[in-house]
């Protein structure tokens, strides 16, 4: 989870779905991180969060309204989050044990390129990296990419003093103390555009407290990322060793692709299977080909956005 709230250590027991069918030619999911609280949010913080989440669904949203691709709006989506301090992404991520920041990204197209980038300390919106290793390398992945390589693709970078907020010193310093908080959170987003076309993105700062060089899921194609054409796209949330160890993007396009599954099925059986039967947890947002939206998680919280056909929902 991210922001202010904090995670309770409950064991996952089962999965909560909420499924919306498409109500436009295009639709867009996204998610702000999964978990558990000790302690409720204050209506101030909700409506905080709901702010940062409405902010990035329009963001996306208004590309595919004006007939843009699916890649540009999960894209546009993620930098809203990613610049918002109160998801763990970008500015406002998790601290490592040494106090600083290591960001990762990924994004895919369905047609099955992609791109992702892992421990980062100066781009300012990592998914605008990932996207750029796609689009203008002949590589998938980078590692640490270069204040010189940002500019030469002419995209920003800051100082470490730019992502850091005093609420990430605090709640490391809880951890380092021995005090139990919450540790993971991860931004994403999934879309499909009205020509079909589908994309997935996702974006972290990682586990507070986490080893320098230590690598989740979020930048791990397949795992915490993956869109497939004419079937799925997913991003995930949560344990990211777990992700890892299950393929969860990817088993669950992979359920629909080669047992027909529908997306429902798929995401509830990859969740229970290699999610709450290993004792891990987390969540996703997801979508089909025909624009059907399922997001789901066996964590006690989920924060997203999504339009159910009639409005915009959000999860907090």
């Amino acid at each position: 989870m991210n922001g202010h709230a904090e995670e309770s250590i409950a064991l996952p027991t089962t999965t909560t779905l909420r499924e919306a069918a498409p109500g436009a030619p295009f639709a867009i999911a996204l998610h702000g991180g999964a978990g558990g609280l000790i302690q409720e949010l204050s209506s101030e913080e909700i409506t905080a969060f709901e702010h940062g989440l409405e902010a990035a669904y329009r963001a996306g949203e208004e590309v595919l309204a004006a007939g843009g691709h699916a890649v540009d709006a999960v894209a546009a989506a993620v930098v809203e989050l990613e610049n918002d301090p109160l998801f763990n992404a970008g500015r406002g991520a998790a601290l490592t044990s040494g106090g600083g920041v290591e960001l990762d990204a990924s994004i895919m197209d369905g047609t099955g390129y992609a791109g992702a980038i892992a421990a980062s300390t100066h781009a300012r919106n990592p998914v605008l990296v990932a996207r750029a290793v796609m689009e203008k390398s002949p590589h998938l992945f980078l590692v640490a990419p270069s204040r010189e390589l940002l500019a030469q693709w002419g995209l920003e970078s800051a100082e470490q003093d730019y992502f850091i907020t005093d609420h990430r010193r605090q709640q490391l310093a809880r951890i380092q103390a021995g005090s139990y908080a919450p540790r993971h959170g991860t931004v994403g987003a999934v879309a499909r555009d009205a020509e079909g076309r589908l994309a997935a993105a996702t974006s972290t700062g990682g586990m507070v407290n986490q080893s320098a060089g230590r690598i989740g899921d979020t930048p791990m194609i397949g795992a915490g990322n993956y869109a497939k054409n004419g079937f799925g796209a997913v991003s995930c949330t949560g344990e990211g060793e777990a992700f890892i160890r299950g393929v969860v993007a990817y088993d669950i396009v992979a359920r629909m692709r080669y047992a027909a599954a529908g997306l429902a099925s798929a995401v509830t059986a990859t969740i229970e299977q290699e999610l709450t039967a290993r004792g891990s947890s987390g969540g996703l947002v997801s979508i089909d080909a025909a624009g059907r939206v399922v997001v789901a998680h066996n964590s006690p919280r989920m924060f997203a956005a999504f339009h159910d056909g009639a409005e915009l929902v959000m999860l907090t």
